[in-house]
């Protein structure tokens, strides 16, 4: 058997030294431990001893091992592991990097309840987490993967980045932790100050509190929140849920959360509800931690706060049953027959029918066997799971799940009558498919005050698929919302090809009060000309473009950073360092295909097509459905001389992306070039329809018509073109050009 030696110096992970507290008023506030708070807050404290954020993370030994280490064995597509106890220390031996067992030591325990999860070091400061897990419930070894097989290349593998503590899980489970990712050196140095969540990750660093306290009640100053960094009462009910955004949300962060309780979007992006995270309807689908579903409920927009059902300090219930409802909501109307239409005892046991919880929250389980309900709060919609496809809570709870859903559907109508209201779903689902004519109910989502913030944010980032008057205005007039989501999805889809219109839409939010939207701004002004700049605007892009690059470069662990990077050197024109950020995003995920697609880009450029070309066919191998790459890939043949299979690939792209009117035209350019002229008046006309003001689309329909000699067809669309660009002279040149044909004869 292989033995794998781990040596690695636990320094590289250790907690940092913590420092005491001050007692200057403007001394910075330091991370002094829960263990200080316990003398002044025994009951918060020992409601939080034993809690699950408590045991969030903690060193491996006799007591915080739950798991079965009694030389136990688990068998997984093949690979049988063993776990056991050697001399107080815990082993696992199991298939290592290599593909080949190994003995590993695991050093930390990762969860309680429902799940125990293991933490092995391997060298480079990193820590990896097992995809085997103990079931803490039924007492059992499982595979967080069961129906996969995970073979040791693959991203999802424990020993890869997929299970990487230090960049996937570790800033929820500890408090004050910093990455300390090197990029260059492949190595995380993280450190935390305490290693689970403790006091601090929620109130802030407390030394001045403690310096605060530690006087004598007549001798303490008038420390604003008694010098406590971040306020937890006498704030709104959105900020509060805010606190507990940074770890309860699916989200991308930009550096280490510093537990200031900030605004949300100075150091994370939350996940808006998009497809693979969300149905349609907004309800949650993957592991998606909450906080957006909570923002889509009608209790969010009236001022419910997460500690309105849980306690603060131990997390738990504040009720049970529907009693935790009834704080709120009138029993005599809610919880009765009349309303659920169920019995509340079946069989002589209380019935989940009767349970508000079961209709209004359903749940999913998540890693096996930790079932999570979803915090959007909705009524029961089995008509749009007729309408869309989407999950409704009396199938999918398991009630009724051997019912068919016209039993379901029946069932509810007679109960609730048949009105419904409209749903944003059906847009959304409409969206996803790529269906037209939505636009407009798309905008007047995106504009309505009355639909959640996060919902009208992603009813903005459908819009762009259809490009037109209503996308063009509603994302104008998302850059100058009041609401940060929304000016983050506006600035961050501004792709306009003309630099003078980037710089007067983007310029004035390099300077704008949240963090995520500077940085917008920065990745789509990066390059433009100075003198599209005002001084103060030049001097801001700079101080923009480094505060982007030290965001990125905390999450170059991940693939995206180095994309990102990648697409900001190319713009900055550096092309050298441009390559290397997109070759580092492949060496972290070789599949990662938007870095494969970029560099393609990026080395066409430099008359390197043999590997462009190689690396788009790559790309549509891997991902046969990947139109956008079917569309690179057909220009690039082009572009080497293969028009006939470049022909191919774009019409492939055309059909996978048929809202695409860029596709269409570059298709009917292509098609016309190779004398399939039927098909290439098709493709225009396909990419006028979809855009018909664009110049560059009428007048290449109507030069098409007029080499085919329908002089009246390219006179309708010269009128046209004047039309839509008065101020240019090509219109005006089109039409004499087809009124001279005319005149010499032509149809």
């Amino acid at each position: 058997m292989a033995v794998i030696v781990v040596a690695i110096p636990l320094s590289l992970v250790r907690p940092r030294a913590r420092t005491g507290p001050t007692t200057g008023e403007t001394a910075p506030a330091t991370f002094v431990g829960s263990a200080s708070c316990r003398e002044c807050h025994q009951a918060a404290y020992d409601k939080w001893k034993g809690s699950d954020h408590e045991r969030a993370m903690d060193v491996a030994n006799e007591r915080t091992v739950l798991g079965d280490f009694s030389n136990a064995t688990f068998t997984h597509r093949g690979i049988t592991s063993r776990f056991y106890e050697r001399e107080g220390r815990f082993f696992v031996e199991t298939e290592g990097p290599d593909g080949k067992p190994g003995e590993f030591e695991i050093k930390y325990v990762f969860g309680v309840r429902p799940l125990q999860q293991y933490l092995v070091p391997f060298p480079g400061g990193r820590l990896q987490c097992l995809t085997i897990a103990w079931d803490t419930q039924q007492k059992r070894w499982f595979h967080l993967y069961p129906d996969q097989d995970i073979p040791a290349s693959d991203w999802l593998h424990w020993t890869r980045n997929a299970q990487n503590w230090n960049g996937m899980c570790a800033e929820c489970h500890s408090t004050n932790l910093r990455k300390g990712y090197d990029a260059d050196k492949e190595t995380f140095n993280t450190t935390w100050s305490e290693i689970s969540v403790g006091c601090e990750a929620c109130h802030g660093p407390g030394s001045r509190h403690n310096a605060w306290a530690r006087v004598p009640p007549m001798a303490r100053s008038s420390l604003e929140n008694k010098g406590l960094v971040v306020p937890t009462s006498g704030i709104t009910s959105a900020q509060l849920v805010e606190l507990c955004a940074p770890c309860h949300s699916r989200r991308a962060e930009l550096g280490d959360y510093d537990h200031t309780g900030r605004l949300l979007l100075d150091h994370m992006l939350p996940s808006l509800l998009t497809e693979g995270l969300y149905e349609a309807d907004g309800q949650q689908l993957d592991e998606v931690y909450t906080y957006a579903s909570f923002l889509q409920s009608k209790m969010y927009a009236r001022g419910v706060r997460c500690s309105d059902c849980h306690d603060s300090h131990s997390a738990k219930l504040l009720r049970t049953g529907n009693e935790l409802c009834l704080q709120c909501h009138q029993r005599e109307v809610y919880d009765t027959a009349d309303h659920h239409f169920h019995k509340k005892v079946v069989d002589g046991r209380p019935s989940d029918g009767a349970l508000c919880m079961k209709c209004h929250m359903p749940e999913r389980p998540y890693m096996v066997v930790d079932w999570r309900a979803d915090h959007s709060f909705r009524r029961p919609r089995p008509d749009l799971t007729a309408e869309i496809g989407t999950s409704n809570a009396c199938s999918q709870s398991g009630c009724h799940a051997d019912k068919p859903l016209a039993w379901v559907l029946k069932s509810h109508r007679d109960w609730y009558g048949r009105a419904r209201l409209p749903h944003y779903g059906t847009t959304f689902a409409a969206a996803r498919e790529g269906k037209p004519a939505i636009e407009q109910e798309l905008r007047r989502i995106v504009d309505s005050a009355l639909q959640p913030v996060i919902v009208r944010a992603t009813a903005l980032t459908y819009l762009q698929r259809y490009p037109g008057k209503d996308s063009a205005e509603a994302l104008r007039a998302a850059l100058t919302s009041d609401e940060p989501l929304l000016r983050h999805v506006a600035a961050s889809s501004q792709a306009d090809p003309d630099p003078k219109v980037r710089a007067a839409r983007l310029a004035p939010l390099l300077s704008d009060p949240v963090k995520a939207v500077r940085l917008d701004a920065v990745s789509a002004l990066a390059g433009v000309a100075d003198d599209l700049l005002k001084p103060y605007q030049r001097d801001a892009l700079r101080e923009g473009i480094e505060e982007y690059r030290e965001a990125q470069a905390y999450s170059l662990d991940f693939s995206s950073a180095g994309l990102n990077l990648g697409n900001l050197y190319s713009s900055l024109g550096d092309t050298t360092t441009a390559e290397r950020y997109f070759r580092l995003a492949l060496k972290i995920d070789d599949l990662f295909y938007p870095a494969k697609v970029n560099l393609a880009v990026l080395l066409s450029g430099a008359g390197r097509n043999a590997e462009a070309e190689q690396l788009l066919r790559e790309v549509v191998a891997a991902y046969p459905d990947n139109h956008e790459a079917a569309y690179s890939l057909g220009l690039l043949l082009v572009e080497l001389g293969k028009p006939q299979e470049g022909v191919d690939w774009l019409a492939r792209a055309a059909r996978g992306m048929p809202q695409n009117a860029r596709t269409h035209y570059n298709l009917g350019l292509l098609l016309q070039q190779v004398g399939r002229l039927d098909e290439a008046a098709q493709a225009l006309e396909a990419a006028v329809a979809l855009e018909p003001r664009n110049p560059d689309f009428l007048l290449a329909l109507g030069d098409h018509y007029l080499r085919r000699g329908l002089a009246r067809d390219a006179l309708a669309v010269a009128d046209r073109l004047i039309a839509a660009a008065p101020g240019q002279p090509i219109g005006q040149q089109l039409k004499a050009a087809a009124e001279q044909a005319l005149a010499s004869g032509s149809r």
